[in-house]
């Protein structure tokens, strides 16, 4: 294990959680310590759900250390049982509480509780979240679907059916992903039998085989128990994940096929084709675009990035390691190095080395972006509260691709505006002294400068925004930083830097502006 600030995945037993708490009547008893209990703020606070995780702990604290543990966590599950009800439960234990060694599993399947009783093995200082998500959620499906319920054959009067397999709590927009898909099967004329985990109950897992084949929408989720499942009931599994344009269409038709329908009309495709030919588009072709996140969205972001904006690829990574291969085989197509970490300093360095115009990745690479003021769109978890908005915001099908673009074009579009305020910024209508000019006379050139709090001038707005020290020990006159600031925000970091090296290497002791133009001519040779 690793100590850091920051973690992509939680330990397995958090994946658990998310399955449970996507569920309805579903129970998890977690044999942990007092305050492991903090997972609870992240759906309550962060995916500002209504109620608690159907979760019991049983927070054993230092002094029952000495006692029987054990039967602490007979007697939660009992409890739990009473008072819940549910109609199966999950039993582990948290990576703390994994080091005394219980056996929460195979106590509870002594117990004789009277409904099924799932006990997990979820190795916490081997595995992560998205893991545990998926071994929890496989271990529900082998255990409570039922092998004798299977789908009748199509006689051509019912509607196909079929399970969405792999949203969970917490998961970057599963929610609106489902609505969203539903709705797209809908217009072929197929039914949505069961979607799980999110929203389904131990009695909907039953049913499971009775669908016509699955679509995987989540293989970080739902990969192991679809192949399962189609080994179990020869159900197909559609693997195309629907992000994007390109991609959605392509879903479409592995859908018909897996339905037996004739492939759909796929002419209404949103805004973002549209957009891709227009004129406007122009201006934004060939953005360096870094993506890092889970495999299965930085990979399908790769593919809009590049094939559908216009957008040159200069950085592709995950987090979980499980995805390697897909995120080696989708960087040689944009020829990349994959970059394979759970080590967010290592990402920032690759993303400061690559001085990328836009970055799209997950919660923590919004602040590693903001570090280095480059523009970021979110595209995977972990993710904040401002990632769970309460509009129908998908990233799956044809709107979810009209969100995509909304999404990652708006910020480069508002830096061009960031930029050009900030290049005119000493003409008199543009400057800070100045208040805006629809406010007539209240915001004159008259009014004092002082009352208004602006800034003196552009270059002591820049001193006292940018460090005066550059890296290599030298320092940035007043007119280089002022210089500097002109330079747009999208490619600023790398000239600093190529000046600061330029200075390091010719004994430069101040920078100023013109020694920026000098490196600035060295390095266009």
């Amino acid at each position: 294990m690793q100590l850091t600030v920051w973690t992509y995945e939680g330990p397995p037993h958090v994946g658990a959680m998310r399955v449970a708490t996507g569920m309805r009547h579903l129970h998890y008893v977690l044999h942990a310590p007092q305050g492991d209990t903090y997972a609870d703020l992240l759906f309550t606070m962060i995916e500002r759900r209504s109620a608690r995780p159907p979760v019991t702990y049983t927070t054993f604290q230092a002094r029952d250390l000495g006692k029987d543990t054990a039967e602490l966590f007979q007697s939660a599950a009992r409890d739990a049982y009473e008072r819940f009800k549910p109609e199966a439960m999950i039993v582990g234990a948290s990576c703390t509480a994994e080091l005394i060694q219980d056996d929460p599993a195979g106590l509870a399947l002594t117990m004789g509780l009277p409904c099924p009783v799932i006990p997990l093995e979820l190795p916490s200082y081997s595995r992560k979240e998205n893991w545990g998500a998926s071994e929890t959620f496989y271990q529900i499906v082998r255990t409570l679907a039922d092998p004798a319920r299977r789908a009748l054959p199509l006689d051509g009067v019912r509607r196909p059916r079929v399970n969405l397999i792999g949203p969970t709590a917490l998961g970057f927009r599963h929610r609106d992903d489902v609505a969203e898909v539903t709705k797209l099967l809908a217009r072929m004329g197929i039914d949505v039998h069961v979607a799980a985990p999110l929203g389904a109950s131990p009695t909907d897992i039953a049913g499971l085989g009775e669908a016509d084949f699955n679509i995987c929408l989540y293989p970080e989720i739902g990969d192991q128990a679809c192949r399962w499942l189609e080994k179990t009931f020869g159900q197909k599994t559609v693997k195309t994940v629907p992000i994007g344009v390109n991609a959605t269409r392509e879903f479409l038709a592995e859908v018909a096929i897996a339905a037996g329908l004739p492939a759909p009309d796929t002419s209404d495709s949103g805004r973002m084709p549209w957009w891709s030919r227009s004129i406007d588009s122009t201006y934004l072709t060939g953005k360096r675009v870094f993506i890092f996140g889970d495999g299965t969205h930085a990979v399908a972001a790769a593919r809009v990035a590049a094939e559908e904006l216009g957008f040159k690829v200069v950085g592709l990574g995950c987090y979980n390691r499980e995805f390697a291969r897909e995120i080696r085989t989708a960087a040689a197509i944009y020829g990349v190095e994959p970059l394979i970490t759970d080590d967010y300093l290592a990402v920032e360095e690759a993303i400061a080395a690559a001085s990328p115009e836009l970055v799209l990745g997950t919660q923590m690479e919004r602040h590693i972006a903001k570090r280095l003021r480059i523009p970021c769109a979110v595209i995977s978890a972990p993710v904040h509260v401002q990632d769970f908005p309460a509009r129908h915001s998908p990233q799956m099908g044809f709107e979810g691709a009209n969100v995509l673009f909304d999404t990652w074009v708006h910020p480069l579009v508002m830096g061009l505006e960031e930029h050009l305020l900030t290049m005119f910024r000493d003409d008199f209508e543009f400057s800070d002294a100045n208040g805006p000019s629809h406010l007539g006379h209240g915001g004159g050139n008259h009014a004092p400068t002082a009352a208004r709090g602006a800034p003196e001038s552009a270059e002591a707005t820049q001193a006292a925004a940018e460090p005066t020290l550059a890296d290599g020990g030298q320092s940035w006159s007043p007119d280089g930083l002022a210089e500097l600031a002109k330079i747009p925000f999208f490619v600023r970091g790398k000239a600093r830097r190529n000046t600061e090296t330029y200075a390091s290497e010719h004994g430069v002791a101040v920078i100023t502006r013109d020694t920026l133009y000098e490196a600035k001519s060295h390095y266009a040779r």
